[in-house]
This record gives C-alpha cells, sequence and structure tokens, in this order.
C-alpha cells in the first residue's frame, strides 16, 4: 500500500517542477523553425512570414492596451490616502524657500 501512496503522489511533484520559462522555450524554438521553413521555401516567403508575424503581434498587444477613459479601481483599505478628499483644508508655507505644503480635508465616516 506505500508504493501505491508513493506513485499517486509522484504526477503532483511532476507538475510543480514544470515552469513557464521551458514553455517559453519550446514555444521559441517551433517559431524559429517556422521561419527556417519559410526561408528555406523562398526567401520572399520568408520575408512576408516575419512581416504578417509582426503586424498581428502589434495589433495583438494594440487591442490588449487598458483604456485610459475606464474607469479605476476603488482604493484599497490600507491606502494611505483613503481617508483624503481632493479638497484642500490649509495650506501653509513650508522651511524651505518656495515650498508649499497642502493638507486635504479628511472624509468623516
Amino acid at each position: 500500500m506505500g508504493r501505491k501512496q508513493a506513485r499517486a503522489e509522484e504526477p503532483e511533484a511532476a507538475e510543480e517542477g514544470r515552469s513557464p520559462a521551458a514553455g517559453a522555450c519550446v514555444l521559441l524554438i517551433l517559431a524559429g523553425i517556422l521561419v527556417a521553413i519559410a526561408f528555406a521555401i523562398d526567401e520572399a516567403v520568408g520575408v512576408l512570414f516575419m512581416v504578417v508575424t509582426g503586424a498581428v503581434a502589434l495589433w495583438r498587444s494594440a487591442r490588449r492596451m487598458s483604456d485610459s477613459s475606464a474607469t479605476p479601481p476603488p482604493p484599497l483599505a490600507e491606502d494611505v490616502y483613503t481617508a483624503h478628499s481632493d479638497e484642500i483644508d490649509r495650506v501653509q508655507e513650508g522651511p524651505g524657500e518656495g515650498l508649499t505644503i497642502l493638507y486635504p480635508k479628511r472624509i468623516e465616516e
């Protein structure tokens, strides 16, 4: 019974050893093989393959960019500035020349 239990634990240990970097290396090697095949067929085919691949990558990355007009997420509870508003409570001259300190109003909960 001890051997069966040890065999059942082996797949879990093997899954922990997998790395995203290893998967990226495999994909990089496969991409290199595809590029080599495209250039082996014809130089124009290889150049066209590279241009199309670059255009697709650029299009995908442009679609993934976040929209700056999107509503920002709510502030975290541990955020230091959560209890302050955008309104200024008081203005004080600082110890240095031209230094001004702005104190925001606290939000009463």
